[in-house]
């Protein structure tokens, strides 16, 4: 007999980790419910940008991790009915001082090395990129494999499908009770319903499902803020960073002022379809605390007019934040809890959560289909990774 509100897998979280294992569970033939709190994408992924990005990854297992999830996101433009503004131009990232121009020529041999399309790039051609890049930038690199989406309009685009083949999607649901015994009984503000297994793709908020369960997941919230710039002559036609955006990520020490070290700020310029662009970024733990601050705003305008000058006469007409689900080694955790029978956890992907949601997505299926072989190796990702280095 089948009984209402059960299925073979619940997944928890509607954000752009979540609806990608949504798809790849529901393509696959899996009986799986996706609940949401809120809306589809209404969280980290609606309040980010959209690079799916190798360029700003550390060579080896993290790059091509993301390299197999950019193969997966090329073969869903042609999968997916809905688009959702899919732009395989390529990245570069832009160099402040010498120093950071032989660091980047050895970090193209790196990944060249890794079997990966990085080129680096003169002082000339940086200038040919845009007519508004500072005369003075001595370098940079370029990855040719990086793309652009709209994270929103991905997210529901794989809901889309998934549910023609068969997802039950459950909304305005916010978890608040987890338990186990033979299934898993998921409580919500709209009803309750059980499930064999559960995956806990809830972002910065799944250490709160954890904590139901008694497990300690070590993610945090890492705020960023992103200001939109107007329509107008495009900037760029291509994502843009500069090197130093690597050093706030990993934690690296970097020639820049007091106010831009401290708000972990560096140049993130993305140019959207809509011909809009948008402008980051800073990294800051602060905890839950979603305000905006115009001190790191200001600092963000000043970092950006250091690699783009003409941007003082550009208008600027919003700015929000979002937050990034940290882990202290700078990867994610997919992987089955040894704790828990039948409980997964996709989370902790910090602000890689657009470059890595694909390959999530297919590793938690093959992990839930208990394959022998993943699409990609899963050990580095392991939830017990943490304990080990607790003993």
């Amino acid at each position: 007999m089948t009984v209402k509100n059960h299925s073979e897998v619940a997944i928890i979280g509607g954000g752009i980790v979540g609806c990608s294992i949504a798809y790849y569970l529901a393509k696959s033939g899996i009986d799986c419910i996706l609940i949401e709190k809120n809306d589809i994408a209404s969280g980290t992924s609606s309040k980010c940008d959209g690079n799916v990005t190798i360029v700003d990854k550390d060579p080896g297992f993290d790059s091509q991790m993301s390299m197999v999830s950019q193969e997966l996101i090329a073969d869903l433009q042609h999968e997916l009915d809905l688009p959702f503004e899919y732009r395989a131009l390529g990245s570069i990232l832009v160099c402040d001082n010498e120093d950071e121009a032989e660091a980047a020529k050895k970090w193209v041999d790196t990944q060249n090395e890794g079997g990966l399309k990085f080129n680096f790039l003169s002082n000339a051609d940086i200038r040919q990129e845009s007519p508004y890049f500072a005369h003075d930038i001595p370098g940079g690199l370029e990855s040719e494999t990086d793309s652009l989406i709209n994270p929103y309009l991905f997210c529901y685009s794989l809901i889309d499908k998934a549910k023609q083949y068969g997802l039950k999607l459950q909304t305005q649901a916010e978890v608040t009770g987890l338990s186990k015994k033979e299934d898993f009984t998921i409580e919500t503000t709209n009803g309750t319903f059980t499930a064999k297994k559960v995956v806990n793709a809830a972002g910065v908020w799944a250490p709160f499902i954890g904590k139901m369960l008694d497990l300690d997941i070590p993610i945090i919230p890492r705020k960023g803020h992103i200001m939109v710039g107007a329509r107008q002559k495009p900037i760029m036609m291509r994502n843009v960073m500069e090197f130093g955006y690597l050093m706030n990520k990993f934690g690296r020490a970097r020639q820049v002022d007091e106010l831009t070290e401290k708000h972990g700020v560096a140049l993130v310029l993305e140019p959207t379809e809509s011909q809009n662009f948008l402008l980051g970024s800073s990294r800051q733990f602060v905890g839950y605390d979603g305000s905006v601050d115009m001190n790191v705003v200001n600092t963000m305008a000043k970092r950006a007019m250091r690699f783009f000058p003409a941007l003082n006469d550009f208008n600027m007409i919003r700015t929000y934040t979002g937050f990034r689900p940290y882990t202290d080694d700078h990867l994610p955790i997919v992987s089955a809890v040894d704790e828990v029978p039948g409980f997964y956890i996709a989370a902790g992907h910090e602000g890689d959560g657009i470059s890595l949601a694909t390959v999530t997505g297919k590793l938690i299926e093959d992990l839930i289909l208990e394959k022998t072989e993943t699409i990609i190796p899963g050990e580095s990702l392991r939830f017990d990774r943490f304990k080990k280095v607790q003993v």
